[in-house]
């Protein structure tokens, strides 16, 4: 089990990170989505994988750290607010400029020093 969960995670990690490194803006928000996807799954693996335990520390043998799960509530809610923000900002480039192709000022100026439009 718990090398299926790390394979899941660095598989999101990995893919994440390609489309990160992209230079067209809807990638990196996908991509930025995998990597808090990756971390929300580390994140409630760390708090042990224990099925059918209760959450609370009582006179049971075995529980679930409640902690993990409440970060991993307050990280999905964060996350969903930062990626509509992240949208938004992409779009308003986008209908700005008609493309979404993020601009590398290295490439943006020819040889002769002048900049391209």
């Amino acid at each position: 089990m718990e090398f299926l969960v790390a394979s899941a995670i660095g598989t999101m990690t990995a893919a994440g990170l390609y489309l990160v490194l992209r230079l067209r803006t809807f990638p990196v928000i996908l991509g930025m989505s995998l990597l808090t996807y990756a971390v929300n799954v580390f994140l409630f693996a760390s708090g042990r994988l224990t099925v059918g335990a209760p959450p609370i520390l009582t006179d049971a043998t075995t529980y679930t750290d409640p902690l993990p799960q409440a970060l991993v509530l307050t990280a999905i809610v964060i996350s969903f607010g930062m990626t509509a923000v992240v949208v938004m900002i992409a779009l308003g480039a986008f209908l700005g400029a008609d493309d979404d192709h993020v601009n590398d000022p290295a490439r943006d100026e020819d040889e002769s020093g002048e900049e391209q439009t």
